[in-house]
């Protein structure tokens, strides 16, 4: 039996509107649902991406933090999507025009990247493996 392939990432985020809006920008298409969760111990968000993979974000009522992401701490380190060498600079000049900081592409023997980050600070990353 084969491993399967990951079907949702959700991220908690500390301002639901803010995130889904730099969201919407970023891939470009509004979430396809938008609800409180039926323990009601969480609201999501959730995208629908190419691939059938979905994107979710979530706040969970009475919950605070002071804090944002931090890669460094045990959990989540960063978040990739996937692509190809071709696309990495047109994902490049995407974000420059919406106005979002990154680290230009990187090369390894592993791969190709771009790094970026969202409004909680949570790593996010174009990805293409070498050719």
């Amino acid at each position: 039996m084969s491993f399967p392939a990951l079907a949702h990432v959700a991220v908690t985020v500390s301002d639901l509107a803010a995130s889904t809006a730099w969201y919407t920008r970023l891939f470009g298409t509004s979430p396809v649902l938008d609800e409180d969760e039926e323990s009601g111990t969480f609201h999501h968000t959730v995208f629908a991406l190419d691939g059938g993979m979905l994107f979710g974000l979530h706040v969970h009522p009475g919950a605070t933090s002071t804090s944002t992401f931090d890669e460094r701490q045990v959990g989540l380190d960063h978040i990739a999507f996937g692509c190809t060498p071709n696309d990495l600079p047109k994902w490049r000049d995407r974000l420059d025009s919406l106005g979002i900081a990154h680290g230009g592409i990187k090369t390894a023997r592993y791969g190709s990247g771009i790094s970026f980050r969202d409004p909680d600070n949570i790593a996010l990353e174009f990805f293409a493996p070498p050719d």
